[in-house]
């Protein structure tokens, strides 16, 4: 990786490996005389040129100054230039890199959308935005004549990894890209998943699980229910719709029964394709696996690291310590030590465990299960540091001066004991003087130093600002039987924080060493915010009088500012929530650029290799770099690292959409017989054709249709995200408001609502481009 990541780099296309320009020969031999800037037109025909050429689709102001001989004041005027282009929209920057505006990256996740008057596949990319980058580009797949053995082929419905570069040969109408499937994910759009209910003659009645199909029940005939029976998830064909009636299905496969403990979260499994059952090699595997010995690694056994977890954690991949640092150069300053679980240990490369590993990504939590990323032999033993027991593990340890600035660090492959499992609040008692018998022996040379040695990160973090956004977390706790109990939110503890700040320094520890050594790898990065979703807060902002500094480099604590002046007020819960949906979406991948939110340079996820892929990339990227013995990442084309970066990232937003429509149909089966019941709620998202609300004690996500609001005509303000009538009644984002349950469908988790107090009366918006959709709304008994 280049030294001088600073170094602002354009990629044309998006496409093509990672180019470095410290393992490159130079485009062109430099003159001793120093020769002027290119132009515009030289700079463009140059980027064409190179691209058209098969050369590096990567091109920055190094590559550029090189191919002209470029030096001094010139490379200043080729920067500015280049971020011109930007500015014009020639090019998109993106983070410190910039690619052509509208361009796919090299590996993109794909919907197949159609067939071609050849029989081709097309596909268009599922993450695209048709307002700022105009239409979807389409891809044609090249499909092989065979499919692999054990992987089928793709086919109109399916979601896949896809492997795109533009297709200099096609027509004005024919599609711009030109791909191959890297990996069919799921087959999720081409079928419909419902409940079956069996009625009395034989038929029966599909609920869908898919809320944008709540309360569009599908008919089946006995003769088409197959081996389906009442109560199991079903995979289902539609055969046809009559004029009158519901439209009528076919069971192609039963997934499972629904009627016992654990049917909400098989919903979401099956939905999304995740696999929950470890191939029988894998197994095999794991049971295999010995603990494992000294030889070839440091004993750390009797440094006093301990966990610090949640209280119901049952794999614990880190440990902690720190001491005061006795150098005399680093006076009032600390050693910090953060052990991660060996996991590279056991899982080797393209072993079977690493397949099923890299098929899942990362474990899925849900309320009333965990679907791990490694077999329990593996993550809740082996690799677990549990206290008192010999752990392999991979270690970091960092000095950090007096204000938490780290001076330097070096990793090591050693065999630790965790002298201690704590909990959050357990570790945060003991230091505000409640002891217990297990933290009073710890408190003074152990949690003490853990502490001040967070306070000196924190000074740090303060000087870092990253973003600082006020999210409270929600938990749903669940009765014995698995059914819904409460939502709780816990404390947010000092104690969350040291671990947490401990976490990153030991991630960048990791990111640095890597690229000191040219070690390719999967950093985690946030890009800033898009200039339009940037122009559309600015806009919003100065609704309530607030201004968003522009023409300077944006940085997460230019945010900051805006939260800390709105604190208190009544704008600081929309502020808040817009300030959230104006960033980016944190992915992994195998370029570098930079982490917005934490406002960092470089970053890779090393702290949780039990649960997460990248982290264990990372771990055997260490070991190879360091040449740490056994385990280590295999000599891989960058593409391939794309491609697994492109995958784990597909795999996170799979786990995550999971986790929440759990949530939500486990809270829309505990108010289904409340039909009828009050609550407070927020309005959580304004759209033309209604709004989204969030119960207030709960955390449940609603829907009021617009045609509920009233008889007045309603204009969508998409600058001030409201809906107002013409008389200045308003329903802003953020508002709270109570609100009637009017329908609950559990199967789908979607819970419909009309309001019953609230919304505020504002200015009527006036006529724009972003204040331009009025439509009726006919409330009708609303106050009954």
């Amino acid at each position: 990786m280049c030294k001088r990541l600073d170094e602002t780099h354009y990629t044309i296309g998006g496409i093509g490996p990672h180019f470095c320009p410290l393992l490159s020969e130079p485009l062109a031999k430099k003159d001793t005389k120093e020769k002027r800037a290119p132009s515009r037109d030289d700079i463009l025909a140059f980027i064409t040129r190179e691209t058209e050429a098969g050369g590096p689709r990567k091109i920055g102001v190094r590559e550029i100054a090189r191919a002209f001989g470029v030096t001094g004041d010139g490379r200043i005027a080729i920067k500015r230039m280049l971020a011109g282009l930007a500015e014009e929209g020639v090019l998109e920057k993106r983070g410190r890199r910039v690619t052509r505006k509208g361009a796919l990256p090299p590996v993109a996740l794909v919907d197949i959308v159609a067939r071609d008057r050849d029989g081709e596949m097309i596909a268009a990319p599922v993450e695209w935005d048709e307002d700022e980058l105009g239409p979807a580009p389409r891809i044609r797949i090249h499909a092989p004549r065979r499919a692999r053995p054990g992987e089928p082929l793709p086919g109109v419905g399916d979601r896949a990894l896809v492997r795109a570069e533009p297709d200099r040969d096609a027509g004005p109408d024919e599609p711009p890209y030109v791909g191959r499937v890297v990996k069919l994910l799921s087959r999720q759009r081409q079928r419909v998943l419902g409940v079956l209910r069996v009625e009395a003659n034989g038929g029966g009645r599909i609920e869908p699980i898919d809320k944008k199909q709540a309360g569009r029940e599908l008919a089946i005939a006995a003769a088409d229910i197959g081996e389906g029976r009442h109560g199991d998830l079903v995979s289902v064909d539609l055969v046809g719709k009559t004029r009158f009636g519901a439209p009528r299905a076919r069971v192609r496969e039963t997934l499972g029964s629904v009627t016992g403990e654990k049917a909400v979260s098989l919903i979401a499994l099956r939905a999304h394709d995740i696999p929950d059952v470890f191939r029988s090699e894998a197994i095999a595997e794991a049971e295999r696996a010995q603990p494992a010995s000294l030889h070839g690694r440091e004993d750390w056994r009797d440094l006093p690291l301990v966990t610090i977890d949640p209280p119901d954690a049952k794999d614990h991949d880190d440990a902690v310590h720190a001491a005061r640092d006795d150098a005399p150069d680093n006076d009032g300053g600390f050693v910090l030590t953060v052990a991660i679980a060996d996991v590279a240990h056991y899982v080797k490369p393209r072993s079977a465990l690493d397949r099923d590993a890299l098929e899942r990504g990362n474990s899925v939590y849900f309320p009333d299960r965990v679907v791990p990323m490694l077999p329990e032999r593996i993550s809740n033993d082996l690799c677990s540091l549990r206290p008192g027991e010999d752990r392999p593990a991979l270690a970091v340890r960092m000095r950090i001066t007096s204000k938490g600035r780290k001076i330097d660090h070096k990793f090591h492959r050693v065999m630790m004991r965790s002298h201690a499992k704590l909990a959050y609040a357990q570790a945060q008692d003991a230091i505000e003087g409640r002891t217990d018998e297990i933290t009073k022996p710890l408190l003074t040379l152990v949690l003490k130093p853990l502490y001040a040695a967070h306070e000196a990160l924190q000074h740090a973090r303060n000087l870092r600002a990253p973003l600082d956004l006020d999210l409270p977390e929600r938990k749903i706790l669940l009765k014995k039987d698995g059914s819904f109990d409460r939502v709780v939110i816990p404390p947010r503890l000092e104690a969350h924080r040291l671990i947490e700040e401990f976490m990153i320094l030991a991630n960048v520890a990791a990111a640095e060493t890597l690229e000191q050594h040219r070690q390719q790898l999967i950093y985690r990065a946030h890009d800033e915010p898009s200039r339009e979703k940037v122009s559309a807060l600015s806009e919003f902002l100065a609704t309530i009088g607030v201004k968003l500094a522009k023409g300077q480099t944006l940085r997460a604590a230019h945010f900051n500012v805006i939260l800390d002046r709105v604190k208190g007020m009544e704008h600081e819960n929309i502020v808040n929530e817009i300030i959230l949906r104006t960033q980016a979406q944190a992915e992994y991948t195998h370029e570098n650029y930079g982490h917005f939110g934490l406002n960092l340079r470089r970053y890779a996820h090393f702290t949780s290799p039990i649960r997460r892929y990248a982290d264990l990339i990372v771990h055997r990227a260490l070991i190879r770099a360091l040449q740490l013995g056994e385990g280590a990442l295999l000599e891989m084309p960058v593409s391939e690292l794309a491609e697994i970066a492109a995958r784990i990232s597909a795999a996170e937003r799979r786990a995550m959409a999971a986790e929440r429509e759990t949530v939500d149909r486990l809270i829309a089966h505990h108010l289904a017989d409340q039909i009828g019941a009050r609550f407070q709620a927020r309005i959580s998202g304004v759209t033309r054709s209604g709004l989204f609300v969030r119960l207030l004690e709960t955390g449940a996500d609603g829907f009021v249709p617009a045609a509920t609001l009233g008889r007045e005509y309603y204009a969508y303000d998409e600058a001030a995200h409201a809906l107002t009538s013409r008389s200045g009644v308003s329903y802003r984002l953020a508002d709270v408001v109570e609100v009637r349950l009017i329908e609950a469908a559990p199967i789908a988790g979607a819970l419909r609502f009309e309001i019953v107090s609230g919304g505020e009366r504002r200015a009527p918006p006036r006529t724009s481009a972003r204040s331009k959709d009025r439509r009726p709304s006919a409330r009708g008994k609303r106050e009954r």
